[in-house]
């Protein structure tokens, strides 16, 4: 995060009325936190007394807020006044939606470490998480992150259940919750009893053999599917050759089963600590866009992209790319939050940028990115007319 610009509260008129968000100042006690689309007219709001009507006529700015609640609420002002109590202000100019997320949990975490959960108010995703570490694993849905296997995000829990739905389907994998103590006069239940299941609580099977077929669901999430699609593709072509078309027909719907899976999964979805992709957004600086890569689950350090520098530099573009991605070193461990503004800018209507996912960076799609920079760039500047 770059440093705030300060001022005074006898300069709002002074300061520019774009998106920011900022942290007013008292003398004592915790600061005002707010982000806002216009920051002089938000500001002026805060510190001089105004009409009614302007009042109204401010009402619908959108912001997210921290601070002393207002000693009085009726109809006729909703209006927070720190009039004759803010005595410094400190702002971060933004240049969209996800910047203003990020940099207000950044700041909300720094100054309210007790209380930043409420003042955020993010929803955590849902996952999938493939609970590895115990002798009989089982899928189930989760809110929160650990360090075993967790599959997401997915933008609610109707969804996870969606896809974990699906994904039992195409394996034998206990959908029971129970802590097992296998014996072979378990009463057992209505999966195992349509082959939906391998029973390792009726010990129909062996530790070692279920373990087999946990391991090949892993292997299906950490592969987005392809280790069983192949696999049914090759069948299909194998039996469709020898002329066998019932098993080639079998295997043609297995194919699209697998297909129907990874659809649910949606765009984001796969092993989290695994999860890559950049988001390219407007900038604060003119001629400019920023660049937000996603690591691991984790936001990196935006990398701003000068476009001016482009033009009669001798260096295409797609080199500057290359470049700048080689000199990215991913840092720390998935993130909840991170995660939670990402399915949330991505899934809005007032999403103001582009997301391209990829497996690694190894494998960034560069054209893909250079041409996104462009639209995102020109929309800019339309933005502007």
């Amino acid at each position: 995060m770059s440093e705030p610009v300060t001022a005074l509260p006898s300069e709002i008129d002074s300061l520019p009325d774009r998106p920011a968000v900022f942290l007013l100042w008292a003398a004592e006690g915790a600061p005002y936190l707010a982000r806002t689309a216009l920051l002089r007219r938000r500001l002026r709001r805060l510190i001089r007394h105004v009409s009614g009507a302007e009042q109204s006529k401010d009402s619908t700015s959108s912001e997210v807020r921290s601070g002393p609640a207002p000693p009085n609420r009726d109809r006729v002002s909703r209006v927070l006044n720190l009039n004759g109590v803010a005595e410094r202000i400190e702002y971060w100019p933004t240049g969209s939606q996800l910047e203003s997320a990020l940099v207000h949990l950044e700041l909300a975490r720094r100054y309210f470490p007790q209380d930043w959960p409420r003042i955020t108010r993010l929803k955590p995703p849902a996952f999938v998480r493939l609970t590895l570490d115990n002798p009989f694993p089982r899928t189930m849905i989760t809110t929160r992150l650990g360090r075993r296997f967790f599959y997401g995000p997915f933008p609610s829990r109707a969804a996870a259940d969606r896809f974990n739905d699906a994904l039992l389907d195409l394996f034998q994998i206990r959908r029971c919750e129970e802590n097992l103590a296998p014996a072979p006069n378990h009463p057992g239940c209505i999966y195992g009893e349509m082959n939906r299941c391998l029973r390792p609580c009726q010990q129909a099977v062996s530790m070692a053999e279920y373990g087999g077929e946990a391991a090949r669901m892993q292997q299906f999430l950490e592969t987005g599917g392809a280790s069983l699609r192949h696999t049914a593709e090759a069948a299909r072509e194998r039996a469709s050759a020898d002329m066998q078309f019932e098993e080639a027909e079998r295997m043609h719907q297995r194919a699209a089963r697998i297909a129907e899976v990874q659809t649910l999964a949606g765009e984001l979805a796969r092993p989290v600590d695994r999860l890559a992709g950049v988001a390219v957004t407007g900038s604060a600086a003119a001629e400019a866009v920023d660049l937000w890569f996603l690591a691991a689950g984790r936001w990196q350090q935006p990398r701003r992209v000068s476009l001016s520098e482009t033009t009669g530099a001798g260096s295409s573009l797609d080199r500057r790319m290359r470049e700048l991605i080689a000199s990215i070193t991913p840092a720390g461990e998935p993130d909840l939050e991170h995660l939670s503004i990402l399915v949330r800018w991505l899934g809005s209507s007032w999403r103001d940028g582009e997301w391209i996912g990829f497996d690694s960076f190894e494998k960034l799609p560069y054209r893909k990115l250079v041409n996104a920079i462009g639209r995102v760039a020109a929309s800019a500047v339309k933005s502007r007319l």
